[in-house]
């Protein structure tokens, strides 16, 4: 096995030269080596094929199904007054839609909305049509029972670590029934920021002989 070498001349010219010589055991190890060091190089970046994945690690993701009601079963939205609910008690058919933005005056004039006011109004999450109802991007809409499906078209990160059950609270079981609780039981839809907590006196220290 010949060896060829690459001779470079002062004035730049290239020429080449075959040493017969042959290769020692450590200078084939050195080649081998260099040669997958580059072939590894070469392969940086991409992902092996699908086949040699199979079988190793799951290839799908836990399923949600959204539109399964059993799949996450929550309590009530947090209201419950004839008052507050069904909306559609006041706002009939003698009430035309106005979707108008403006600072509502004849109702709700105690909501000072704070999430996200610089961009978002009552009807991007109220339906227009359907007041006893809320409504997604899309059009779709939902059961304010579902309103966790629209805050998480905003929060996708709160709303997988929801339904992972890391984010917010779930009771039952780990690998049975359970209850979430809706981001409005902790949340509120209009001002959705935990207010801070006023500090309570440090506990008074137990007497001696007391």
């Amino acid at each position: 096995m010949g060896l060829r070498v690459v001779v470079r001349g002062a004035a730049g010219r290239v020429g080449s030269a075959t040493e017969e010589r042959p290769l020692s055991t450590t200078r084939l190890v050195l080649l081998g080596g260099l040669a997958l060091g580059a072939f590894g190089l070469a392969g940086c970046g991409q992902s092996p094929p699908r086949e040699a994945l199979q079988g190793a690690v799951p290839t799908t993701e836990p399923a949600w199904p959204e539109d399964d009601k059993s799949a996450f079963p929550v309590p009530p939205p947090p209201f419950s007054s004839p008052d507050i609910f069904p909306c559609s008690g006041c706002h009939d058919k003698t009430l035309p839609p106005d979707p108008k933005r403006r600072v509502l005056t004849m109702a709700h004039d105690d909501i000072v909305l704070k999430h996200d006011e610089r961009h978002r109004w009552c009807l991007d999450c109220h339906d227009t049509q359907n007041r006893d109802m809320l409504h997604l991007a899309s059009g779709e809409l939902v059961d304010f029972k579902e309103s966790y499906r629209l805050c998480g078209q905003c929060h996708g990160d709160k709303y997988r670590d929801w339904r992972a059950g890391v984010h917010g609270r779930r009771t039952g079981m780990w690998n049975g029934e359970k209850q979430y609780l809706l981001c409005v039981n902790c949340h509120y839809s209009h001002d959705p920021h935990f207010k801070p907590l006023k500090p309570l006196p440090p506990p008074t220290a137990p007497r001696s002989g007391s």
